[in-house]
């Protein structure tokens, strides 16, 4: 088998785990089990408080002991008993600590997998730079053919969404210790502190006020990413208990009409080098928080029925919003970092978006839809709560636009690096 078709294989599979039940879990939550807003943002949060310290634990012991193919295959291994084990849960409180366990095995696997990526094409020979974006856009297909899977299988409610992402981690688990190998290289290499390990050494970038900026709303856009990704299909799905709306494709099947945005997310990665070169990073930045106001802001005014051509124009605004502050922003922090700590800033932007973000993002939302948005019967106010979204959006490009200060130069896509 082609080493490429071999690391697209493993890339599907990885984010196939994800999307069989990231999207549906909210139905799950509230329409099987019948628990909490404020439990469910508990929930979401697992995913940032793992990133806050698994990447750069596991990626220490890759280093400096265990071949990374080996330990991303022990961690899918792990991850596939916790999947299977989640609908044993019978309290908010159980299900939080199973899932806890469950993210603290799957958000390593994601650097795991570039690292070992990376890895299997540099030793072939190959330009990663041109090879492996084509095989990363396979991921994107694993996550949408998991949404339909769930979602044609009528599991968007069951456990059973669970059972197919264990599935498909267990098989990929087993499938990683085929990989070509990527052993530990730290002996080899010059020696570093136990800071530049753990990548504390970026956090001299926020000693630029600019670059502070950046980090900082970063950090407000990584929260808006879990709004939507743990509310979306459960707003779909409740449009089920208005007869008006019951048969309608969206709530049959809310999660095929989920996966329009990351169909738009692969379409939206084309054009990033457009907008980079011809506006740069801080119009490209702006235009992500605009979009997520859209999106907040169709979803609070769509319905399944004569308005689903809003819920529609809202996934695909989505790719705009997740490529433009996602992979923009990563290809800012780049350019801006001193080539010696750029795989430590890399961390960083994943640190203040996937890790704090996401969990102010999961909890206070929980809390606020507790708070204001669910009435006695359990019922939810989705209008208010879109909106309230979509003015937090807003309110990120007003602030956004006039304090962080970057010079672009027009037909660069080079921003002029930062002091650090």
């Amino acid at each position: 088998m082609k080493l490429k078709l071999r690391l697209t294989i493993a890339i599907f599979l990885q984010f196939f785990i994800w999307g069989a039940w990231l999207i549906t879990i909210g139905r799950f939550w509230f329409e099987n089990r019948h628990w909490s807003g404020t439990s469910f943002g508990a929930i979401f949060s697992t995913m940032g408080i793992a990133a806050l310290f698994m990447p750069a634990l596991m990626g220490v012991v890759a280093d400096k002991w265990v071949s990374a193919q080996k330990l991303y295959g022990a961690l899918h291994l792990a991850g596939g008993v916790m999947l299977a084990l989640l609908p044993i849960a019978n309290s908010p409180e159980q299900m939080f600590w199973m899932m806890m366990l469950t993210m603290v095995c799957y958000m390593p696997t994601l650097s795991l997998a570039i690292t070992v990526a990376y890895n299997a094409l540099k030793q072939a020979g190959l330009d990663v730079i041109r090879d492996y974006p084509p095989i990363r856009v396979w991921g994107t297909i694993g996550f949408i053919a998991a949404m339909w899977t769930t979602s044609l299988l009528g599991l968007e409610t069951s456990p059973g969404q669970f059972y197919i992402a264990a599935a498909a981690a267990l098989v990929l688990g087993l499938y990683a210790f085929t990989l070509p190998p990527a052993p530990p290289l730290m002996g080899q290499a010059p020696s570093r502190s136990l800071i530049d390990v753990l990548g504390l050494s970026s956090f001299r970038l926020l000693r630029d006020r600019n670059m502070a900026v950046f980090f900082f709303f970063a950090m407000l856009l990584g929260a808006a990413l879990q709004l939507t990704n743990a509310y979306g299909g459960t707003f779909l799905g409740e449009f089920g208990n208005d007869p008006e709306y019951a048969g309608t494709l969206a709530v049959r099947y809310p999660a095929i009409i989920m996966s329009i945005s990351q169909v738009s997310e692969t379409l939206f990665i084309l054009t990033i080098p457009f907008f980079l070169k011809r506006f740069g990073i801080k119009t490209v930045m702006t235009l992500s928080m605009l979009a997520w106001f859209l999106r907040f802001g169709l979803f609070a005014y769509g319905d399944p029925g004569a308005g689903l051509w809003m819920i529609v124009l809202s996934c695909i605004v989505y790719g705009m919003a997740f490529d433009f502050f996602n992979i923009s922003g990563s290809l800012f922090v780049e350019q801006q970092s001193d080539p010696r700590i750029r795989a430590s800033a890399q961390g960083l932007f994943m640190l203040m978006t996937n890790g704090i973000g996401a969990i102010l993002g999961s909890a206070v939302s929980g809390w606020m839809i507790d708070r204001w948005f669910t009435a006695a019967d359990g019922s939810k106010d989705w209008h208010g709560i879109w909106v309230t979204f979509a003015l937090y959006a807003l309110a990120m490009a007003v602030a956004f636009v006039p304090l962080f200060k970057h010079r672009h130069e027009r037909g660069s896509t080079t921003p002029a690096p930062g002091p650090l």
